[in-house]
């Protein structure tokens, strides 16, 4: 609940790409997400997805890594603003993914979460002796 649902525990940083409040937005999604009951459960809505293809991207993990010759199957949702706001919560937008349009097999442009790089680990400074 507190990590899907509660207004505590995240806020959207600055600068985040805007929802147009007056259209249905394409999401391809490739992990938990293609599962129905994880995005009722995110979105309170039966989302209906479509089988779908991300050429040039290989799965590795929770992301997606550019590889010419690889395709990533996964979802192609169509979800509202009001969706897809939760959805950004639940992927935690500006902190953990980012969301960008991508072209997928069928030539037309969705919205894909892909993972941002953490900051490298900060060195540990030498114990004092």
């Amino acid at each position: 609940w507190h990590t899907l649902l509660s207004p505590w525990g995240y806020t959207a940083p600055a600068g985040l790409p805007a929802i147009d409040p007056d259209r249905q937005h394409r999401l391809f999604v490739y992990g938990t997400l293609t599962h129905g009951w994880v995005r009722w459960l995110v979105t309170g809505e039966q989302i209906v997805s479509t089988p779908a293809r991300l050429p040039g991207f290989r799965r590795e993990g929770l992301d997606l890594v550019a590889a010419p010759t690889a395709v990533t199957h996964g979802e192609l949702l169509q979800v509202s603003p009001s969706s897809l706001r939760r959805l950004d919560r639940y992927e935690r937008l500006g902190i953990r993914y980012e969301r960008t349009r991508l072209t997928l097999g069928d030539g037309r442009e969705a919205w894909v979460y892909t993972r941002i790089e953490p900051p490298p680990a900060a060195a540990e400074p030498a114990p004092n002796r």
